[in-house]
């Protein structure tokens, strides 16, 4: 503050109003930083320079200190939490979301084979999917994603300027492209919007021997782990800025999905990413295999 001030008004008039010593002041000025001090600013740089790659800005203490010991650094997680208080240095939090599906009263449903256990014992067994929107200058943009539950994984999602059933069977038709799937092995878990319950979504992952699963009626939480993927997916990329086209926007949902399961660090996973969290499980099934003499 009598850094900001003495310029107009003097240091001592400053000092006196604050009811401090001048002298205190200079001394300040002029002794040497503290090894606090300077250990502070050592952090503060590793923090911005986690903070500083393309999406991870969205990163909060946790993660930021997840994140330098992932890469070799020592600092413990309250100093972290102490230096980006200082430097209001926050992560994002995500916010309530908005309805976006209408469920078919009349369309027939299969039974809810999840009942709010969002866990598996391995990739392609458990899928769960959504749909969000967002706001652009052209107008709406609408986005589908399916996730894999095991790994947290998008394993597909798709953008178009609609909800018609088109968009949320491009995401799985992505999926199922991407991932080697066994017939019945498979259970695809969704609410009950009509999208999802239409005879064209229905029938393709039926045809393919993919088990159909959905929640209740007007109950988000029987499909809790995909509305939380779109929340986090508002919160770190849409949110923080303004989107003039859909053209842009879905460059960046594409750069932020391979950043997600590549890179983003997920609590329930170990603090892995995705991808590496997946691989960690392939792996193990390589060293489990009994060796077989030639």
């Amino acid at each position: 503050m009598i850094d900001d001030l003495h310029d107009r008004f003097g240091v001592e008039p400053v000092c006196r109003v604050l009811d401090l010593a001048p002298s205190t002041y200079y001394a300040a000025k002029t002794r040497p930083p503290s090894a606090r001090a300077l250990r502070d600013r050592e952090v503060l740089g590793l923090i911005e320079g986690v903070r500083a790659r393309k999406y991870a800005q969205v990163y909060g203490a946790r993660r930021v200190h997840v994140q330098l010991k992932r890469e070799g650094a020592t600092v413990a997680r309250c100093t972290v939490e102490r230096v980006m208080r200082e430097h209001s240095l926050r992560g994002v939090m995500r916010g309530r979301g908005r309805r976006t599906t209408i469920p078919d009263g009349q369309a027939r449903r299969p039974a809810d084979l999840v009942k709010r256990d969002f866990s598996a014992p391995a990739p392609n067994r458990l899928w769960v999917a959504d749909m969000t929107y967002v706001p652009t200058e052209e107008g709406w943009a609408c986005v589908a994603f399916v996730l894999d539950v095991y790994s947290r994984v998008i394993v597909g999602w798709k953008m178009a300027d609609h909800l018609r059933t088109d968009l949320p069977l491009d995401a799985v038709e992505m999926a199922l492209w991407q991932r080697e799937v066994t017939r019945g092995s498979l259970v695809h878990h969704s609410d009950a919007g009509c999208q999802y319950t239409s005879i064209r979504y229905s029938t393709r992952l039926e045809d393919l021997g993919v088990v159909r699963s959905i929640g209740t009626v007007g109950d988000s939480f029987d499909n809790a782990m995909a509305e939380a993927l779109n929340g986090t997916f508002k919160a770190e990329l849409i949110h923080p800025r303004r989107w003039e086209s859909r053209a842009e926007l879905e460059v960046e949902i594409a750069g932020w999905v391979g950043w997600y399961n590549n890179e983003r660090v997920h609590s329930a996973i170990e603090d892995k990413s995705p991808a590496e969290y997946e691989a960690a499980y392939y792996a193990s099934l390589i060293t489990r295999e009994p060796c077989v003499a030639g």
